[in-house]
């Protein structure tokens, strides 16, 4: 199958299929008569699970050790577990720091709504967030 084929029969764009080949994910062979690389299934399933293990947040990095050891015959189960406790881990991270910033959103939506515009001045540009900042620095 050529790129657009492969790329039509998993609802992906081709450039995709283009990006995991240019990187070495993908090992497709090529044509003699053509030139042109030719996926066979193996490169399919390979891209299916490609595309799966980013969607549970794998980077390519991962990916690349995930793949090389199954390309060395070798479990990457062991890896995997350990990979998605730590990429767990760093969402969890991630989430925590957003929900912070979500309630100092909120609490500057409710402070802002009571306060009055103001026009700029050399020694301040946006009173709102200028205020907050200190109203925040004294709390802790």
């Amino acid at each position: 199958m050529l790129v657009n084929e492969v790329a039509k029969k998993l609802g992906i764009n081709p450039d995709k299929v283009r990006f995991y080949t240019r990187i070495q994910l993908l090992r497709p062979e090529k044509n003699r008569l053509n030139g042109y690389r030719e996926y066979g299934e193996e490169d399919i399933n390979r891209l299916k699970f490609i595309l799966t293990a980013r969607q549970l947040g794998f980077s390519i990095d991962d990916i690349h050790h995930i793949l090389s050891d199954a390309d060395k015959k070798k479990s990457a189960c062991p890896r995997v577990r350990s990979l998605i406790d730590k990429r767990l881990q760093e969402m969890e991270q991630q989430f925590s720091e957003t929900q912070q910033l979500r309630e100092r959103m909120q609490e500057a939506v409710s402070l802002w709504s009571q306060k009055p515009n103001k026009v700029p001045t050399g020694q301040m540009i946006c009173h709102l967030i200028e205020e907050f900042a200190i109203q925040n620095d004294s709390k802790d």
